[in-house]
């Protein structure tokens, strides 16, 4: 999947295609060990995949904190003695 798709995904869907690519990785690695796959790239590809997910998520968390941190915090007027 390429970046543009998955920054057009809501944080649901790219949850959802988190864990769905996690299962997919799991699935390969387990048959990989039980006989060799056509393809080996192909877990390669599905690392990259969930990497790419992981990289949205922590991105977009990280402009939401940085939202909210960044307005600043008004003081009380100070009073005249």
């Amino acid at each position: 999947m390429k970046n543009t798709e998955i920054i057009e995904l809501s944080d649901k869907e790219l949850q959802e295609h988190l864990e769905n690519e996690r299962d997919y990785l799991t699935k390969l690695k387990l048959n990989h060990a039980i006989s060799p796959l056509d393809n080996p790239l192909k877990i390669v590809e599905s690392r990259r995949n969930v990497a790419r997910f992981l990289t949205e998520l922590n991105r977009r968390k990280r402009d939401n904190a940085g939202k909210k941190v960044s307005q600043p915090v008004q003081q009380d007027t100070l009073k005249e003695q």
